[in-house]
């Protein structure tokens, strides 16, 4: 049982992580920086702690403690996707645009690196890795119990 709790949620990281490679591109080559991606549809991080959370819920139950532990912690990271993280790329976006409109010069270039604008996830990122990770947690207590 450890293993199923340990393994699934990886899987639905992996298969987030797949679909947003797949979904972001429109070419057939592959790109490292599209496969691990901080932002994009669905979200890898929401897949990942609703697989924890639906496994430990399928194998020991609402009532768990564990379950309690793992609900808190997809609340918490599912949050920080959607909210913290969204805002940080605002204003990532933001600095850059100052930056680019100051006087162009070497000591800027080299002061001011440019920042990450998509390290967020939208809501319906958010939603689509939560399906991906429940439905991974419900198709792998069903086909290995």
């Amino acid at each position: 049982m450890f293993l199923q709790i340990l393994i699934w949620p990886l899987i639905a990281l992996f298969i987030a992580q797949l679909a947003k490679f797949f979904i972001s591109s429109n070419r057939l080559k592959f790109s490292w920086q599209g496969a691990f991606a901080y932002s994009g549809m669905p979200s890898g991080h929401s897949a990942m702690v609703s697989a924890l959370a639906g496994t430990i819920a399928l194998y020991y139950g609402f009532n768990s403690p564990f379950f309690a532990i793992a609900a808190i912690l997809a609340i918490i990271v599912i949050r920080d996707a959607t909210g913290l993280r969204r805002y940080l790329g605002q204003h990532g976006r933001t600095l850059n645009i100052l930056v680019k409109d100051l006087k162009e010069d070497d000591m800027l270039d080299a002061s001011y690196p440019t920042l990450l604008e998509r390290i967020g996830h939208t809501p319906a990122q958010v939603f689509f890795g939560i399906l991906i990770g429940l439905a991974v947690s419900l198709l792998g207590f069903w086909l290995f119990p």
